[in-house]
């Protein structure tokens, strides 16, 4: 079973403050922020190895112990998954998040094994408003998953179209 989700276990630092409304005036420049962690299931990485990347590595723990890694590993789109699931509970935020045009620059640093766990590192590079549609902006954030060794094992950075304050939500 995954563990994390919106409040559970959630480990911050920096600049954001606890909130679960956060609008894209919130997302400022140079700030970083940690969420999380989340543990990695040995019956998680198989099961989604077996349904979306059938590699031995990945299925099977004899197979992946002869194997290129010494044992079995999380599928980088698995990990990618992990990722996503504290990016939306704890950076972005229900009532503002309007969705992604795309990531950029995605690595898979190191292998990710049953048993790490993983912490989401955010930093806001950039935060531009609309033009065109001023209710919104484009955030950019520098993403990296840490495991328990403060290794980076995952980066990537990720735009997400942010909705602004309303005038009333103050």
């Amino acid at each position: 079973m995954m563990h994390g989700g919106r409040g559970a276990g959630r480990r911050r630092t920096g600049n954001f403050p606890v909130v679960t409304d956060r609008y894209f005036e919130d997302y400022v420049p140079g700030t970083t922020s940690e969420y999380g962690p989340i543990r990695v299931a040995e019956a998680e990485v198989v099961d989604f190895g077996r349904r979306f990347d059938p590699q031995p590595f990945h299925v099977d723990a004899k197979a992946a112990s002869a194997g290129p890694f010494g044992g079995l590993i999380a599928s980088g789109w698995h990990t990618c998954a992990l990722m996503m699931r504290l990016l939306a509970d704890e950076y972005l935020s229900p009532v503002s998040s309007l969705g992604s045009p795309g990531v950029d620059e995605l690595r898979w640093i190191q292998p990710v094994r049953p048993g790490d766990e993983l912490t989401l590192r955010a930093t806001v590079d950039e935060a531009r408003p609309s033009r065109s549609k001023p209710d919104r902006g484009l955030v950019h954030t520098r993403v990296e998953l840490v495991n328990q060794a403060d290794t980076v094992v995952l980066s990537l950075r990720a735009m997400n179209l942010i909705r602004t304050r309303p005038n009333d939500a103050g």
